[in-house]
């Protein structure tokens, strides 16, 4: 069975899309510790979120943004998922329901069905980084 990353580096291949895998230190995966150390700004970093329908536990979707900017869960994601309310999904949830422990929950390597949704404003700058497990 292939690993998150292989997956996440297949998808982006074939994508056809110039790219660039970059190893680091997992314990710096968190957005804001990861642009400090290896100096990149936020605004070149896209994060991404975990959304399921609350009072349920499915569901369930992952949502992408730049990272200097707020999602709007409870009127952007809820009105995409077209439910009433929206929560943020446990790592123990996403872990069940895919998985794929904490950050190596990466938008390419969802499984079949589970939304995806991308705000625009992700697609803005010239490149942009996406943390894909242990590879940014």
């Amino acid at each position: 069975m292939p690993t998150p990353e292989e997956i996440v580096a297949a998808a982006v291949a074939n994508l056809g899309v110039p790219y660039e895998l970059i190893e680091i230190d997992p314990a710096f995966a968190d957005t804001a510790a990861f642009c400090e150390k290896y100096g990149y700004p936020p605004s070149n970093r896209a994060t991404r979120l975990s959304s399921r329908r609350r009072k349920s536990r499915r569901n369930l979707s992952r949502a992408c943004a730049v990272a200097h900017r707020r999602l709007d869960v409870n009127k952007r994601v809820t009105k995409l998922m077209g439910v009433p309310k929206a929560s943020f999904a446990s790592a123990e949830e996403m872990m069940t329901l895919t998985g794929m422990a904490g950050w190596r929950r990466h938008p390419f390597s969802l499984p079949q069905g589970m939304p995806l949704y991308v705000d625009d404003r992700v697609m803005a700058p010239e490149w942009i980084i996406l943390g894909g497990g242990g590879a940014a």
